[in-house]
């Protein structure tokens, strides 16, 4: 297990004073970076192989998000490491003991020259002690989209340097913010019942990736509604899913 503590900043904050989503997986992702530049595999060393970590999925459910000035701990539990999959969790606590959300995530390790995935080698099993999974209700991972139900036109979105990271693909953390954007544009416009991409508490996100958006593609959104969950594809031109993001109430 890996933590660090952190103090909600007003830079990671919506309107009401409290803290986003996509800021909040942004502390996740700060979180395992930090543990991986405890080495030995650090980032300059996964790069000098032309390695990196991609993520393949998320399972985030939120009891609420904390608000602005709150002390809060951050974690991750890497918990299993198998040929090039890993598997791990994280969560953020206040300093009361309160377990704000809580997190489950698979990851593949690349080879981004060749685009295929590499077993991981004992410099990067030691990067990452095992410990074991935390307790929380596991969904599965593949998101299924409905039969039958038509998809809504959420616009599109233009990929801009501001949503890269330092492998030059979009951040996993911005697909989900790009979901949620087109969820508010649908319920301003009144063609959604539920304005759920601004709930504070008790919602579960799943994202399952599915390929790698660039510097000037063109992310297409079509959004499904039922009565359990909103499901966001964020297609190519070739309505090929870049990511498939579900959210849905608790």
């Amino acid at each position: 297990m890996y933590t660090f503590d952190s103090k909600i900043r007003y830079t990671e904050c919506d309107m009401d004073g409290v803290l986003t989503v996509e800021s909040l997986v942004d502390y996740f992702q700060d979180c395992s970076t930090f543990q991986t530049q405890l080495g030995p595999a650090t980032m300059e060393e996964l790069k000098k192989d032309g390695l990196a970590w991609v993520i393949s999925s998320w399972q985030i459910v939120i009891n609420r998000l904390p608000k602005l000035g709150e002390d809060v701990t951050i974690g991750t539990v890497p918990y299993q490491i198998k040929g090039f999959i890993g598997l791990r969790n994280f969560f953020m606590d206040t300093k009361n003991g309160e377990r704000v959300a809580i997190a489950n995530s698979m990851w593949s390790l690349i080879d981004l020259e060749k685009g295929i995935p590499v077993r991981a080698n004992e410099m990067i099993l030691k990067t990452y002690p095992l410990d074991e999974k935390l307790p929380m209700d596991y969904s599965a991972r593949k998101i299924l989209k409905p039969e039958g139900v038509p998809s809504l036109d959420g616009g599109t979105k233009k990929i801009g340097l501001h949503h890269l990271d330092t492998n030059n693909h979009v951040n996993n953390g911005q697909y989900i913010r790009i979901a949620l954007q087109s969820l508010e544009k649908l319920f301003a416009e009144g063609k959604i019942g539920s304005r759920i991409s601004d709930k504070k508490e008790k919602i579960q996100i799943r994202v399952e990736y599915r390929q790698q958006a660039h510097l000037g593609d063109e992310i297409k959104i079509a959004v499904i509604e039922t009565d359990e969950c909103y499901i966001i594809c964020l297609n190519d031109e070739n309505n090929n899913s870049y990511a498939v993001v579900e959210i849905k109430d608790l």
